[in-house]
């Protein structure tokens, strides 16, 4: 069950943090890049439901910025799992 779990967590390549600022709090979506080559957001207020997709980077940053969305500065990148040894 381990090896499953620890493959499912190396799956993505990076994550981006989305915020609409307009609502108080500011809700948040995550952005990941799937090392399938799959684009996904997913909202973690929903369990990480995956609420859309997308095989570019493009289309699915321009969902996001039509709701008015601003990316946070950093991205989260997935480290190799060697480094966690």
């Amino acid at each position: 069950m381990l090896q499953q779990t620890s493959k499912q967590e190396t799956e993505w390549e990076f994550a981006e943090i989305w915020v609409d600022t307009l609502i108080s709090p500011p809700y948040i979506l995550m952005l990941v890049k799937e090392q399938s080559g799959k684009f996904c957001i997913h909202n973690p207020a929903q369990n990480y439901k995956i609420i859309f997709a997308s095989d570019n980077y493009e289309a699915a940053k321009m969902w996001l910025l039509e709701d008015e969305y601003e990316r946070l500065n950093s991205r989260i990148l997935q480290q190799d799992s060697d480094d966690e040894d």
